[in-house]
């Protein structure tokens, strides 16, 4: 069977995250408590017991995120479900937990990366006052006005009918309110995230991470893997660490990658990681996608 893998972007982080997995496998327990290890902090603790107030930070939800994603595949490996490994792509953070799973990096190395990410992150999230919000309802050629209008950026193409725009608090307001207003789309949903990603108030955060991953050695990933700046598959190190660092500061084009994945001939597709907004994307691109949520041990019987 033909498959491909999709990891969970930032947003989906839940206390308890991954403990299924944990006690269920000796070797999940070892990739947490070496994630622990190389990252010199108790995520392990921070994933199975919270605060959610410290594991919503982004400098720690990334590294869960990643980790919890890793741990699901794993046991996917383990239960034999992964003979046709296709593909890997995540919704922005996701897609550095992707590159780890097609072994552009190591382990080791990608819960650096995305400690480091979302540390920098971290650091413009509050070197600013920035917001998102969801447009339902509408299409890119609809919301570009608006993101004209008030200085703002797109931020994530996610499906159809599901656009997010992100930028300076005040701006993303005004935009919402005046596209409520006028009555242009079905729904305008604030969005509850510390920051305005994927938008230009990130840019301290890309300048600092193109730096960072200049002593990182990436290499060409064995599967195929899709980057959310184009949609398009890249396999070259050098333009992957491009794409990396730009992404920040760019849109999360996930419908595309979605579109181009399945272009391979994939038959089943396996979400890793939690909140299963992944798989509830699948069916508002395309309602033949056969996506499967999994989160916690109990899934995989589901």
């Amino acid at each position: 069977m033909k498959t491909p893998l999709w990891f969970s972007g930032q947003g989906a982080q839940s206390v308890g995250m991954a403990k299924s997995l944990f006690n269920a496998d000796a070797e999940v327990k070892e990739l947490f408590a070496k994630a622990d290890e190389t990252l010199g902090m108790p995520l392990s603790k921070y994933c199975f017991e919270g605060p959610m107030e410290t594991l919503t930070k982004t400098s720690v939800c990334q590294p869960a995120l990643f980790l919890h994603g890793i741990a699901v595949m794993l046991l996917l490996k383990k239960r034999g479900l992964l003979g046709g490994l296709k593909a890997a792509m995540g919704l922005s953070l996701g897609e550095l937990t992707a590159h780890a799973a097609a072994e552009t990096y190591s382990f080791e190395d990608g819960l650096r990366i995305v400690a480091e990410r979302g540390r920098l992150m971290q650091e413009a999230c509050d070197a600013s006052k920035g917001a998102m919000a969801c447009f339902i309802g509408g299409k890119i050629e609809d919301v570009k006005p608006y993101c004209d209008e008030f200085d703002v950026d797109m931020a994530n193409l996610n499906c159809p009918g599901q656009i997010v725009i992100s930028g300076e608090a005040e701006k993303i307001a005004a935009a919402s309110a005046a596209a409520k207003s006028r009555g242009a789309f079905k729904m305008v949903v604030p969005l509850k995230v510390a920051g305005a990603y994927h938008s230009r108030l990130m840019e301290p955060a890309r300048a600092q991470f193109e730096k960072f991953l200049e002593k990182i050695e990436f290499r060409a990933p064995k599967i195929a893997v899709f980057t959310n700046v184009t949609g398009e598959r890249v396999s070259d190190p050098a333009e992957i660490k491009k794409a990396l660092v730009k992404q920040i500061v760019s849109p999360v084009k996930w419908e595309l990658c979605v579109r181009n994945a399945a272009a391979l001939g994939v038959e089943k597709y396996f979400e890793c990681g939690p909140g299963g907004v992944l798989a509830g994307l699948a069916k508002r691109i395309d309602k033949s996608l056969d996506a499967k949520s999994i989160a916690e041990i109990g899934d995989f019987d589901q």
